[in-house]
C-alpha cells in the first residue's frame, strides 16, 4: 500500500503515513474517487515505465545531438573545400566544430538538468494572460504578430516561483486553478495535481500529451497516467 499524499510505501494495516501524516486506508481511497480522477498524489509515479522513459529520452537526445554535430562538422568542411561563401579550410572546419560542440553541450546540459531536478510540492498562486508580439519572417523581410501568453505561477514551499506558459492555448491555463496543490516530479520535470476529482482531462507526466482522465495509460508513450 502507498500513501495517497506523498507516495511512500506503507505497511498494509497503516492508518497514517509515517512521513507526511496523511490518513490512509481503503475507505478513504474509495471516498476520494469522484467524477474524475482521485484526490492525492498517485503512487504510480514509481512505475518502472517512467524510469525507462527518462533513460530513452536521454539516449535519443545524445544520439540526435551527435548526428547534428557530425553533420555540422562535415557540412562546413565540405563548404570550405568547395569555397562556398568564400570560406576556406581550416577556418570553415573550426566553425563546424564550434557549432557541433554547441549541439553536444546543449544535449549534455539537458541531461544533467533532468538528473539534478528535484521533487517538490507547491501551490498555484496566480494565473496571468498577456498580449505579446513576436517577430515573424526572415531577417530582411519580417513583421510583428500578436499572440496571447497564458501563464500559471506555482510557488514551491521554499518560496520560489515557477511559471508554466503556453502561447495561444488556454488548456493548461484552465486545467490549473489558484489554490491547487501540485507536485513537481524530478527527472520528468512535470507537474501533478493533488486533486483531480473534478477533471475530465489529464496531462501525461512523461511526454505531456493531453489524455482523457478515463484512460489508464498515455496513448502516445504508454506510461501510466497519474490520476
Amino acid at each position: 500500500m502507498y500513501c495517497n499524499h506523498c507516495g511512500v510505501q506503507l505497511l498494509e494495516d497503516a492508518k497514517f503515513c509515517d512521513v507526511c501524516g496523511e490518513q490512509n486506508g481503503a475507505a478513504k481511497q474509495t471516498a476520494s474517487v469522484l467524477s474524475g480522477g482521485s484526490v492525492g498524489y498517485s503512487a504510480r509515479i514509481n512505475d518502472p515505465a517512467f524510469a525507462g522513459y527518462v533513460k530513452n529520452t536521454n539516449r535519443w537526445a545524445a544520439i540526435f545531438s551527435g548526428i547534428m554535430a557530425v553533420a555540422a562538422v562535415a557540412g562546413f568542411y565540405i563548404s570550405g573545400e568547395m569555397g562556398v561563401d568564400d570560406m576556406e579550410n581550416p577556418q570553415a572546419l573550426f566553425i563546424g566544430m564550434g557549432i557541433g560542440g554547441m549541439f553536444l553541450l546543449i544535449a549534455l546540459g539537458t541531461v544533467i538538468g533532468r538528473k539534478r531536478s528535484k521533487t517538490w510540492d507547491g501551490v498555484v498562486v496566480d494565473k496571468k494572460v498577456k498580449k505579446k508580439k513576436r517577430r515573424q519572417g526572415s531577417q530582411d523581410d519580417y513583421d510583428y504578430v500578436d499572440y496571447l501568453e497564458y501563464a500559471v505561477i506555482i510557488q514551491e514551499r521554499g518560496g520560489k516561483n515557477h511559471r508554466l506558459t503556453a502561447e495561444d492555448d488556454d488548456t493548461m491555463y484552465n486545467y490549473y486553478q489558484i489554490g491547487d496543490w501540485v507536485r513537481h516530479h524530478g527527472g520528468l520535470n512535470s507537474y501533478e495535481k493533488y486533486d483531480k476529482s473534478k477533471d475530465c482531462i489529464i496531462f501525461c507526466n512523461a511526454c505531456a500529451t493531453l489524455c482523457d482522465i478515463k484512460d489508464d495509460k498515455c496513448f502516445r508513450c504508454k506510461c501510466p497516467l497519474l490520476k
